[in-house]
């Protein structure tokens, strides 16, 4: 990132922004009085209890109390993040972000230049996509994807294609000048070992669009049809819009498919993924040929309350699990659940729902082991529990997993279970981590909000009050701390 969004760009971005406009093109409103109506696009209702006001710019829904301006709106409906939405309203409007400067590494590419690089994805994708009716190998293609127990509806919504087996299929239909060929070489789409000879990056493998939380096409993952084809799973490299370790294959697919996410499955590859959506089971995501990493894990809590990661039962899928709950750890807040499924040998998510179908594989995610299981597990195997020596490591072993955890409930049960497998009372074991227990407490309570800020300096300055206009207005602001501010306004 460049740098920091400059305020008043976002104060103009939302003056500019009709939010009746906005809301009618993604919802649907009706006239009411002054105001407009629609159902409820955040929760389920029969009659509209959701109002857009013309005139503050404000919609407000007396039902489930969603509430806020343009902004928050295209982040609840579109599921984005605060920069996301800023940048999808600017796109809107066909403006430029404007960054602060200060903090940019490198140069800053334009927004006419970051549209370039998403156009010429989803181009791609297209491509992919008509190669996969109208090629030559098309028959065998649709035969395999068929056999892999997929139908077109699913095919269509992952936008899954075909890239040719030719060298040069997707270079001559989109490199057509010099500057595009540069571009399909930055964007990994083509190879160029030759100075100014390319060759496609990915041939005759069936092809994954990546996308974005926008729904942006950033990068592809191809897989063989055959084993002697080479790697199973050809990923694209980085590139100036992809950072694998950040990004989640088919989550903006589970977020397009539910209002709210009450829980999201991590399953070990695209084909995973795409066959669990086939069986109607449409909240499963994967990592991008890595390791499930904190910035994942951050991304996915941020999203839902329960994270469930499915893995193979053996060696290498405990280990994949293990990584992932050690990532975890400093995102178990209260309310947030980490739970672990392990597949029988042999079996994948992919194989296994098409045995035994969506109703039995849910079962087993009903009966997940929870985060806290998976980790004394791990840790007891390594480890022998007859001896002091052995009960003092796991101690050591432990109490630094404890001290990332932020949930004072979560770190108060992990060690009544630590007390039980080495005889210690919960009460010893919590003044060893009295010290970090402590800081966290203390930075979890006196954490110095905005909100915070301003009330500290109206208590301090009470004059300020009367340079605080518009009471109404801010009754309307959903955050919290608001009642107390407005009630020391009044007061003083």
């Amino acid at each position: 990132m460049a740098g920091k969004i400059p305020r008043n760009f976002i104060d103009d971005l939302l003056a500019r922004t009709d939010i009746v406009e906005l809301i009618d093109s993604k919802v649907g409103l009706k006239k009411a009085g002054k105001d407009y109506q629609a159902c409820c696009p955040f929760h389920n209702e029969k009659s509209p209890s959701f109002t857009v006001s013309q005139d503050k710019q404000f919609y407000h829904c007396f039902g489930c109390g969603a509430n806020g301006n343009a902004i928050s709106f295209v982040m609840e409906y579109d599921k984005l993040e605060f920069v996301d939405a800023i940048e999808e309203l600017a796109s809107i409007l066909n403006l430029d972000v404007p960054r602060e400067q200060g903090s940019s590494n490198g140069p800053e590419r334009t927004a006419e230049q970051k549209r370039s690089d998403y156009d010429l994805m989803l181009h791609s994708a297209r491509f992919y996509q008509h190669q996969l009716k109208h090629h030559a190998n098309s028959a065998t293609v649709i035969d395999y994807v068929k056999g892999r127990g997929l139908s077109g509806e699913t095919v269509k919504k992952f936008m899954i294609g075909y890239a040719p087996s030719e060298w040069e299929g997707l270079c001559l239909q989109l490199g057509r000048n010099k500057e595009q060929k540069e571009q399909l070489v930055e964007l990994k789409l083509a190879s160029e070992k030759t100075p100014g000879r390319q060759f496609d990056f990915f041939r005759d493998r069936l092809m994954f669009p990546i996308r974005d939380k926008r729904g942006r096409v950033i990068a592809f993952g191809g897989r063989v049809m055959q084993a002697d084809q080479g790697p199973k799973y050809l990923n694209s490299p980085e590139t100036r819009i992809f950072h694998k370790g950040f990004e989640l294959y088919g989550l903006y697919e589970a977020k397009q498919a539910h209002k709210k996410l009450d829980h999201v499955l991590i399953v070990e590859g695209y084909m995973d993924v795409v066959a669990l959506s086939e069986q109607g089971i449409e909240y499963a995501v994967a990592a991008l040929g890595t390791a499930t990493t904190a910035e994942h894990m951050h991304t996915l809590f941020r999203t839902t309350d329960r994270v469930i990661c499915c893995y193979d039962g053996d060696r290498a899928g405990r280990d994949a699990a293990w990584r992932a709950l050690e990532n975890a750890l400093p995102y178990l807040n209260d309310g947030k659940a980490l739970q672990f499924v392990f597949l029988p040998d042999g079996e994948d998510p992919d194989s296994l729902v098409q045995k035994e179908g969506k109703e039995a594989f849910e079962q087993r995610l009903a009966s997940a082991d929870d985060f806290t299981k998976v980790l004394f597990n791990k840790l007891s195997q390594e480890i022998d529990l007859t001896t002091d020596a052995g009960k003092a490591k796991l101690l050591s072993a432990v109490l630094p997993l404890v001290e990332k955890i932020p949930s004072e409930f979560y770190q108060e049960n992990l060690l009544e279970h630590l007390g039980r497998l080495i005889g210690r009372t919960k009460e010893q074991l919590n003044n060893r981590l009295k010290t970090p227990k402590q800081q966290h407490s203390i930075e979890r309570k006196f954490k110095i909000t905005p909100m915070r800020r301003a009330i500290g300096l109206l208590i301090q300055h009470p004059n300020l009050a009367h340079a605080v206009p518009y009471l109404p207005d801010l009754a309307q602001m959903n955050i919290a701390g608001i009642e107390l501010l407005i009630r020391f306004l009044t007061s003083c």
